[in-house]
């Protein structure tokens, strides 16, 4: 496939994972390219086990290839130490998770401003200000105990952006809800995405809301292809 690539967003080169040696050997991404621009939502799609949760790990600093570059805004981050490496992530890429991990003893707001506190600084919007964006505004105050699994996933994408990220990776956002609740999701995604100018990928086995992400590519055995 062909790929556009740019200082700014999300850039893998030739990213490749391996597991292994011998005949135990597992490659989980073979050779894959990606560039996501500021402002897009693209989503991967494909079968369990095909290397997609390599893909988001890999992207987001949390596994180093074993070969290859992942460049985010313009700093290659594959070869930098572990502790520039947490810090960068820190800073730099948003994380929205299944389950939401969402601290249990927290409110909504505080979920919030422990990522301010965290990073020791604030981005361009409150936490009164993300939470209306994703609706939350009337849920500001509960604990995550006392919300449904849509609005736990509200929370979790707000708390993503807390920090103005410039890489936002999700995955399986939609998991454990509804139909309805899925669109919602996935629009609110979109919505935050490109209001918010963050490159993001979200890894799915829900077909159904796909129509509200810019493109589509799908993952069989470690590589990327046009879905």
């Amino acid at each position: 496939m062909t790929v556009t690539t740019t200082t700014l967003g999300l850039n893998l080169a030739a990213a490749q994972l391996c597991f292994g040696d011998g005949d135990n050997n597992v490659t989980a991404l073979d050779n894959v390219d990606l560039s996501v621009l500021p402002g897009e939502i693209v989503a991967v799609v494909g079968p369990s086990g095909a290397g997609k949760s390599s893909l988001l790990a890999v992207a987001g600093g949390l596994t180093t290839p074993t070969g290859g570059t992942v460049t985010v805004n313009g700093t290659t981050i594959t070869g930098l130490s572990k502790k520039k490496l947490a810090e960068f992530r820190r800073d730099n890429i948003g994380f929205v998770f299944q389950s939401g991990n969402l601290i249990p003893a927290l409110s909504a707001t505080d979920q919030l401003r422990l990522v301010e506190k965290i990073t020791g600084r604030k981005g361009s919007k409150t936490p009164a200000e993300l939470l209306e964006a994703v609706g939350m505004t009337h849920r500001a105050s509960r604990r995550p105990g006392q919300l449904s699994g849509g609005e736990r996933q509200r929370v979790g994408i707000a708390r993503a952006l807390i920090s103005d990220p410039s890489v936002l990776l999700v995955d399986e956002p939609t998991a454990a809800l509804d139909r309805q609740r899925s669109h919602d999701i996935v629009e609110l995604l979109a919505r935050e995405t490109h209001s918010s100018g963050v490159a993001t990928v979200m890894v799915t086995h829900d077909h159904e809301v796909l129509r509200h992400c810019d493109r589509v590519l799908e993952m069989i055995d470690g590589r990327l292809q046009a879905h």
